[in-house]
C-alpha cells in the first residue's frame, strides 16, 4: 500500500519545533514580507474562481468567509456537479483558455479528468499559512489523492453514510444489511444516482461491488431503481414519498429537506459497514491559473483552521483538521476518521484515491455500464 504522508525534513522539524510559541501567537507567515506582496498582488488581479459542489450553502458560506478576510478580492464560485465543472475546464484548456483557477470536489473525476489530462499543478509551494503547511496540524499528515503526491490534496476524511430514507415510509430496523435493499417490497421504491458517472453514486457502487460482489448488484439492479443524475430530483423524490430508500446521495444534498424537517434520514452502518472517503473535501489548483496570487490566497484560507470550519459547516462533512471540532457531523451521517479510524483502517476502507480508482471504482463503473445502458 502506498503511503500518502509527507513528513518535514528532520532539520525543518526542528526548527519548526523551536518556533513554535511565536507561531502560535500569530497565523502569518515567517516572511511575512513575501505575504504582504502576495496579498497586494492579489488584490491588484481583483478575484479568483473556483469550481465547487453544488451546494447554495457552501457557495454562500466561502464567499462571505474568504471576501470578509480579504476585501477586495472577489471569491467566484461555480457551483455545479464535479463532473459538468470538470468537462468545462477540459473544453476550454484544449481550447487554449483559462478561467478557473481552482477546483472542489470529489476525486474520481478529478483523477480520470484533471490529473490525466495534465492540467493541475502542484499544489504544496502555494501552502504557505505555519497552520496550512504544518502537518501535525493535520490528522494523518499531509494525505493526497495521486499517487505521486502533489496535486490533488485531501483535506477531507470521514466514514459516510450514503443510504438515506424516508421515515414515514422506512423504519431504519428495515434495512440492517445491504442484502435488505434486495427485499421485494423496495421494488421501484429505491432511488439511486448514477454509477456510471463520477460521483458519490458510483463511490457507494464501487464499495459495494467491492464487499458483496458483482451477483448482488445484478440482483440490486433488477429493483426496478429509480436513477438519475439530477441529485437534487433524487433528494426530493425521498423526501416527498416518491421513493422509500436512496443510495448514492450525501447529506448536503438532504440539507435543504433536513432544515424544513422533512422525514429524511441517513441510515447508521449496516452490518457489513461504510466506506471511507474524503468526499467533496479535494483541491487542485490548474496550471496557468489566471489569478495566481489571488490563488494562493485562496488556497491558505480554505485549508486553515477558519476555512475548515466553513466548509465543514457548509458540507457537513468531517475536515482533517485536528483543531478543527467534528463531533458533530455524526448527525449528518458522517463520522470523522480522525475519531474513529487508524491511519492504516482509513487507507484500507477508503476508495477515493488513485490507486483505488482503477482498481475498484472504474471496473465497478463499467459492470453499471453493462447494466444499465
Amino acid at each position: 500500500m502506498s503511503r500518502r504522508i509527507y513528513f518535514l525534513p528532520g532539520l525543518f522539524l526542528s526548527c519548526l519545533i523551536f518556533s513554535m510559541p511565536a507561531a502560535a501567537q500569530s497565523p502569518k507567515p515567517a516572511r511575512q514580507g513575501e505575504w504582504d506582496k502576495t496579498v497586494e498582488a492579489a488584490k491588484r488581479e481583483g478575484k479568483v474562481v473556483v469550481s465547487v459542489p453544488a451546494s447554495a450553502e457552501l457557495r454562500k458560506k466561502l464567499e462571505e468567509g474568504f471576501e470578509k478576510k480579504f476585501p477586495g478580492v472577489d471569491l467566484e464560485l461555480l457551483s455545479a456537479r464535479g463532473s459538468s465543472n470538470i468537462n468545462r475546464i477540459l473544453e476550454e484548456s484544449r481550447a487554449g483558455l483559462h478561467y478557473f483557477d481552482a477546483h472542489i470536489g470529489g476525486t474520481n473525476s478529478m483523477v480520470t479528468g484533471l490529473l490525466q489530462a495534465r492540467v493541475l499543478d502542484s499544489l504544496g509551494p502555494s501552502m504557505i499559512l505555519p497552520e496550512v503547511k504544518d502537518p501535525k496540524n493535520w490528522w494523518g499528515g499531509h494525505i493526497w489523492a495521486d499517487k505521486s503526491q502533489r496535486y490533488i490534496y485531501m483535506f477531507q476524511a470521514y466514514l459516510t453514510e450514503t443510504v438515506w430514507y424516508n421515515s414515514q415510509m422506512v423504519k431504519a430496523e428495515e434495512v440492517a444489511s445491504y442484502d435488505d435493499l434486495l427485499r421485494p417490497k423496495w421494488k421501484g421504491k429505491i432511488a439511486l444516482l448514477d454509477p456510471r458517472t463520477p460521483g458519490s453514486g458510483d463511490s457507494t457502487w464501487a464499495f459495494l461491488w467491492a464487499i458483496k460482489g458483482e451477483d448482488y448488484l445484478k440482483k440490486l439492479a433488477q429493483q426496478n431503481l429509480m436513477i438519475g443524475r439530477n441529485q437534487r430530483q433524487l433528494a426530493e423524490a425521498l423526501a416527498k414519498g416518491k421513493a422509500a430508500l436512496s443510495v448514492g446521495l450525501s447529506y448536503y444534498v438532504f440539507q435543504p429537506f433536513v432544515q424544513a424537517g422533512l422525514p429524511v434520514k441517513s441510515l447508521s452502518a449496516p452490518k457489513e459497514g461504510n466506506y471511507a472517503s474524503s468526499g467533496s473535501g479535494n483541491l487542485g489548483i490548474l496550471v496557468d491559473a489566471p489569478h495566481p496570487n489571488a490563488t494562493i490566497l485562496y488556497v491558505n484560507w480554505l485549508l486553515s483552521q477558519e476555512g475548515q470550519e466553513v466548509f465543514s459547516k457548509a458540507m457537513g462533512q468531517a475536515t482533517r483538521r485536528l483543531d478543527v471540532d467534528t463531533g458533530w457531523t455524526r448527525q449528518f451521517g458522517h463520522t470523522a476518521a480522525k475519531e474513529v479510524l487508524t491511519l492504516e483502517r482509513f487507507f484500507a476502507l477508503e476508495n477515493q484515491s488513485e490507486e483505488k480508482i482503477y482498481k475498484v471504482r472504474e471496473p465497478a463503473a463499467a459492470l453499471a455500464r453493462r447494466l444499465f445502458d
